[in-house]
């Protein structure tokens, strides 16, 4: 009995190791953690501040060596380019900050558990869920990529793509700014947003089609590094690789500006049908953030206020920067489809909406 009391003895404290190592191990552990932390918020802060100060000094340096250098004409397009990429990149970092924390230290359980289990019904809970994401379309494009990589259904990440940027809170007190004494476009703005949203994610539940976004966007990112490790990694890549469609989509509405005359634009004014496309197309290649929108709708006081709705619905989930960002996280084929749809349903939702409450 001695004999077998002792082996057990020597069983139990053999496997594990002394109390004090333990200690260690666990403080070495946080240390690593701390020090991760630290790393990653020198890595936001700075790289942040950076991208910020080069885009501003570019933006007032840039039109006065346009001048000296060649036409009025350049200067206007440097100003254009530079205004939408001041614009787009603080919310593009914090859209990649976010999706980087998404993917790194949200588990898959937690969407499963939040959201219904029928895409069917998930579909409006990510579309009202977008109102707790303040930032523009350049955010939304990264977060709902992380929300399909940690198993999110595709239709209920797509409908809080569109809505995060149209019917949060900021967007929403912005549109009151803009149109003072007139709630009625207010609501008329969450309305037709959020039934733009939910239509397209109902659209893909029934039409939509796996094989239609990359194979690496429909699953869980296997293998990929967790923890703090995974935050800076994610982080640097989201931003590098979502930074240089913003930048294609920027110069792209910059051209637009510069080619197309003033005179073309007067003539559509008339016609309330054609003043709704003609918004309607504008909102796609002027890419207007969807903080600053409202102001730029307000001011075309020659349009309908149904032409000027359908400007604030289809700028933040249909312009050419976020074509760019579609086309470079989820495929061109992805972006030429779903962007199409996309624009017609908030095109007839704004029409239906302005009918119904302007």
């Amino acid at each position: 009995m001695g004999r077998v009391g002792a082996a057990g003895a020597k069983n139990r404290r053999g496997p594990h190791p002394p109390v004090s190592l333990q200690r260690v191990e666990n403080r070495e552990s946080l240390a690593d953690g701390a020090r991760w932390v630290a790393r990653a918020s020198v890595y936001v802060v700075v790289g942040g501040i950076a991208l910020i100060t080069i885009t501003t000094v570019a933006s007032v340096l840039g039109p006065m060596l346009a001048i000296d250098v060649a036409t009025p004409a350049m200067a206007a397009w440097w100003t254009v380019f530079t205004a939408v990429a001041v614009q787009g990149i603080p919310f593009l970092l914090l859209g990649t900050v976010v999706s980087a924390a998404i993917g790194a230290f949200v588990p898959e359980r937690v969407f499963s558990r939040v959201l219904p289990r029928r895409p069917a019904l998930a579909v409006p809970v990510a579309g009202a869920a977008g109102v707790v994401l303040p930032g523009c379309e350049c955010a939304s494009v990264p977060v709902a990529d992380s929300l399909m990589r940690r198993g999110v259904t595709p239709a209920a990440a797509l409908a809080f793509l569109l809505s995060a940027p149209a019917i949060n809170p900021v967007v929403l007190v912005a549109t009151s700014i803009a149109f003072p004494g007139n709630p009625a476009m207010v609501g008329a703005r969450l309305v037709a947003s959020l039934a733009t949203a939910v239509v397209m994610g109902w659209l893909w539940v029934r039409f939509g089609k796996e094989e239609w976004l990359p194979r690496r966007r429909t699953g869980g990112k296997r293998g990929s590094p967790r923890g703090w490790r995974g935050f800076r990694d994610g982080l640097q890549h989201d931003f590098l690789h979502a930074g240089g469609f913003l930048v294609l989509g920027a110069a792209a509405a910059a051209t637009f500006n510069i080619l197309v005359p003033r005179s073309v634009l007067d003539v559509f004014t008339g016609s309330p049908w054609m003043s709704v496309l003609l918004l309607a197309v504008l909102a796609v290649v002027l890419c207007v953030c969807s903080e600053a929108d409202a102001f730029v709708a307000a001011s075309l006081t020659g349009f309908s206020p149904t032409a000027r709705l359908a400007f604030m619905v289809v700028g933040p989930m249909v312009d050419l920067k976020l074509f760019a960002l579609q086309a470079g996280t989820f495929g061109r084929a992805f972006a030429v489809r779903f962007s199409s749809v996309t624009w017609v349903v908030a095109v007839a939702s704004s029409v239906l909406t302005g009918w119904w409450l302007l």
